[in-house]
C-alpha cells in the first residue's frame, strides 16, 4: 500500500464512543495530515493550536472558529489560523480530512 496515494480515504476513519481517534496519513514534526471520524453527538472541545484545515467528507454538524460558528457538511472546507480557538460538534456521524502545521 502506498503512503502517498489513497483511493478510499473515508474507510480509514476510526469511530469510537470515547472520542476522536485520528488516523495519520503523514505525521512529521512540521506537518500532519489525518482522517478523523466522529460519532453522532461526538465533539472536539474548543482549543487553540497551529494553523489547520478541515475538509468534510461525510456528515453534518457545527464547527466554531474564533467567534464564528459554521455548518459543516460534505464538501465544506474550514481553515483555522494559528492560535485561533476551534471546536466541533457532530450532529450525525462525521468524517473529515485535516491538515495542520506551521504557517
Amino acid at each position: 500500500m502506498s503512503d502517498i496515494y489513497f483511493t478510499d480515504t473515508k474507510s480509514k476513519a476510526v469511530f469510537s464512543a470515547e472520542g476522536p481517534k485520528p488516523q495519520f496519513l503523514i505525521d512529521t514534526p512540521k506537518f500532519k495530515s489525518l482522517v478523523v471520524g466522529l460519532e453522532a453527538g461526538g465533539q472536539i472541545p474548543v482549543h487553540t493550536g497551529e494553523a489547520a484545515m478541515y475538509h468534510f467528507l461525510e456528515g453534518e454538524g457545527l464547527m466554531t472558529v474564533g467567534d464564528e460558528t459554521f455548518a459543516i457538511k460534505p464538501g465544506v472546507t474550514v481553515v483555522a489560523p494559528s492560535g485561533t480557538k476551534r471546536g466541533m460538534n457532530a450532529k450525525t456521524r462525521v468524517v473529515f480530512l485535516g491538515a495542520k502545521g506551521e504557517a
